[in-house]
């Protein structure tokens, strides 16, 4: 799987690192329906973190279409809310 990080770029996940890409999002829709810009920045910086740690970078020369796109840091809690489907950012 293909995960874009925006303006920041690709990384390749296998399927058994969703499980905790999925634990990851849910904190940060949780943090979504709140106000505090603190809770929010800390769960998406988890997130994209989790992306980072369990991925590899996609190679940069590599022309290929992401299956999931995550919003970049320093997005705020407005712009993550409105990429926010049913199943978060991350479905499953």
């Amino acid at each position: 799987m293909i995960v874009r990080i925006l303006g920041e770029g690709q990384y390749d996940l296998d399927e058994a690192a969703m499980d905790k890409l999925n634990e990851l999002d849910a904190a940060v829709e949780s943090a979504c329906q709140g106000t505090d810009e603190a809770v929010f920045d800390a769960a998406l910086a988890a997130l994209l973190d989790g992306v980072r740690s369990l991925g590899t970078a996609h190679p940069v020369d590599a022309i290929d279409s992401s299956d999931l796109i995550l919003p970049g840091p320093g997005s705020t809690l407005a712009e993550v809310s409105e990429m926010l489907g049913d199943e978060g950012l991350i479905p499953g």
